[in-house]
């Protein structure tokens, strides 16, 4: 089974001709029908709102798209912070879930009116050292220990993970909590990553819903949402099958009235924070053929490296290539396909079976829309790409431009040498 590409060999070469390749392109119209669907998903819940995790695609553009349908922030810097306030996404549309957390990051958080998300037992106390105050909603990380074998092996081992507390350490985080002024308290728990199953969801919010009931009896507090966070994930081999949101959401909805509706608790908002489900298969990074060798393998060079897609060398993840214009052709050639960094990792595709590919051809990489342009990083001196957004009519924008080198030595303009080298 093949993947079939958003954009056709003719389109690609149209937008090449204004922004040349490597480029990141968005499709809007799958973006925004995927939106609907989530929510559509949850309306069983009153309260449900997505969080997009901002560090999955930082973009403005891309974040006002998902505002428009109801969507708020996942933010877990001071930059993501400040992208989502410069958005006018503020106060609760905000969640501000970190770890080793700079103090004035908290005081931003707070200012936006953001619901902070505290990781540790210990940050109740540097909360309320900063702030001199407790927020009067607020919401701390769970992590229930032992092993969740969900995902593809990103993060799949709770006890392992350095993120969240156990239900003692949450047990007496909320304690300390509600007796320096907090009224209103969420759960947050993220599990596994990259979870190609409709099982996920239920499974967590079984492990969260019976959480809240047991805390709630415990310290009589008021819950008002648990969040689901993200780990829903995509389906990037063409064998797998994509997950199926209404199914996700109709399976949380029968453990929600199964645990909430007898203890009275059937008013709690369902939260969710995916970055890859909400973006991930509507981003492609497009490349061109351009070097070709062939030693003990055959290699095909691109004109895109790892620092425009780190995650098929950082994690050794599976990327579905199409050569746009040779679709229906068989795959009948096998190639490494690289970048050009000094680093033998450097690769997207290892014995990839492809059609014949020529130089020029251009190679369209699937599902990159999350966790990709985001990920890149400047080593080597190659520069990060332009981002694209494909618009509904067929037209398309640039939302980001492509980094130049006087991006690259931006930060020496205090220096002779930097000075000679920045181009007017």
């Amino acid at each position: 089974m093949k993947k079939k590409p958003f954009i056709t060999l003719e389109k690609a070469k149209e937008i090449a001709e204004q922004y040349p390749t490597p480029y990141y392109v968005y499709d809007e119209a799958g973006i925004r029908r995927n939106a609907e669907n989530v929510y559509k998903a949850f309306a069983w819940n009153k309260g449900f709102r997505e969080y997009f995790a901002v560090k999955a695609t930082p973009n403005p553009f891309i974040l006002q798209i998902l505002s428009e349908y109801g969507c708020g922030c996942d933010c877990s810097s001071m930059a993501e912070l400040m992208l989502s306030d410069a958005c006018g996404i503020k106060g609760h549309k905000i969640m501000f879930s970190s770890n080793d957390t700079p103090v004035e990051e908290y005081r931003y958080a707070d200012q936006l009116g953001a619901i902070i998300n505290l990781d540790d037992l210990s940050d109740v106390k540097i909360l309320k050292a900063t702030l001199g105050h407790v927020p009067e909603t607020i919401c701390c990380r769970y992590n229930p220990g032992g092993v969740f074998k969900m995902s593809n092996g990103i993060m799949d081992n709770p006890g392992d993970a350095k993120y969240g507390m156990s239900e003692e350490q949450m047990t007496e985080a909320f304690r300390e909590l509600k007796a320096g002024g907090a009224k209103h308290f969420g759960i947050h728990a993220f599990l596994a990553s990259n979870t190609v199953t409709n099982d996920y969801y239920p499974q967590l919010a079984e492990e969260l819903f019976s959480l809240a009931v047991r805390l709630k009896k415990k310290l009589d507090i008021d819950i008002r949402f648990i969040n689901l966070s993200g780990g829903v994930g995509v389906a990037y081999k063409p064998d797998q099958t994509p997950n199926d949101i209404f199914k996700i959401g109709e399976g949380v909805h029968q453990v929600y009235d199964r645990i909430f509706k007898p203890e009275g608790m059937d008013d709690i908002a369902i939260y969710t924070e995916m970055g890859r489900f909400m973006l991930g298969p509507y981003g492609a990074l497009v490349t061109r053929a351009v070097h070709e060798k062939k030693t003990y393998k055959d290699y095909i060079g691109c004109d895109a490296c790892a620092s425009n897609l780190m995650r098929p060398m950082m994690y050794g993840a599976y990327h579905h290539i199409t050569v746009l214009g040779k679709e229906d052709l068989p795959d009948d050639h096998v190639y490494d396909v690289t970048g050009a960094l000094c680093e033998n990792s450097d690769k997207f595709a290892i014995d990839r079976k492809l059609p014949k590919i020529d130089l020029g051809d251009y190679l369209y990489i699937h599902d990159t829309g999350a966790h990709g342009h985001s990920m890149g990083y400047q080593y080597n001196g190659r520069l990060r790409s332009a981002e694209i957004l494909l618009h509904e009519d067929g037209t398309f924008s640039m939302i980001r431009r492509a980094e130049t080198t006087n991006d690259y030595f931006a930060t020496l303009d205090f220096c002779d040498v930097g000075k000679k080298l920045l181009r007017k």
